[in-house]
């Protein structure tokens, strides 16, 4: 699903450079669920921008569904990244003028899916979600757990095969946290893979293996469930 080979990314600003990854090698098979953890600055973020294709290593390659992604030109990248990708969010990132119904449709737009199908995909997935009730609502009249129910429902609609997700509890309480994580896993148990960057180990228990990061490394990788 997801391989890198020395993946590094140097940042060099007024006579300044910060290595912010180094020489990451990973595989993440498919069926995956797995959590990168690791103190602030360690480069958890950057580590997930990298592979989800939203920023260029510095060195090192990267096999996205079996592409090599170094030498694609910046069409081919987002065209791979939106086929392939869903992305989670801390804060939710959805478009306040919209409502949630086009919240979700959005993907489908820029993808340029048929108006027949996209009704489909976001009726069956509002229905699954439990969110029919709010598909004419806006994002500010809904609760944090709610506007993250519908940013997965918006990463899923595309029906990538990898799932980014960056602290997606980190703005929620423990109950809609514990409510967001059991979701994740049941996507997983249906075959979706979830690389997923926490500070929470509560967070960290649903998946099978947990990366630790330090200082742009990977130092330790445990296996769980």
């Amino acid at each position: 699903m997801l391989h890198t080979e020395k993946l590094t990314k140097i940042y060099n600003s007024a006579n300044l450079e910060t290595v912010a990854l180094q020489n990451i090698d990973l595989t993440i098979n498919r069926g995956d669920f797995v959590a990168v953890m690791g103190p602030s600055g360690c480069g958890k973020s950057t580590l997930l921008n990298v592979l989800g294709l939203l920023d260029n290593p510095t060195k090192g390659e990267l096999y996205l569904d079996g592409h090599a992604t170094s030498k694609m030109s910046l069409r081919q990248k987002t065209l791979l990244r939106k086929q392939t990708i869903g992305f989670v969010f801390q804060n939710y990132n959805l478009l306040d003028e919209l409502t949630v119904y086009e919240n979700i449709e959005l993907p489908l737009l820029y993808l340029k899916v048929p108006s027949r199908e996209r009704y489909k995909r976001i009726d069956n997935l509002l229905h699954e979600m439990q969110l029919m009730h709010r598909a004419q609502h806006f994002p500010a009249q809904l609760s944090g757990g709610q506007q993250q129910r519908v940013a997965i429902a918006r990463a899923l609609i595309t029906q990538p095969k990898l799932i980014l997700a960056d602290e997606p509890t980190g703005n929620l309480d423990s109950k809609n946290g514990d409510a967001v994580m059991q979701l994740l896993a049941t996507l997983n148990k249906q075959g979706t893979t979830i690389l997923m960057v926490t500070h929470s180990t509560l967070d960290a228990g649903y998946a099978n293996r947990i990366l630790q990061l330090f200082d742009g490394q990977v130092v330790s990788e445990v296996f769980g469930k």
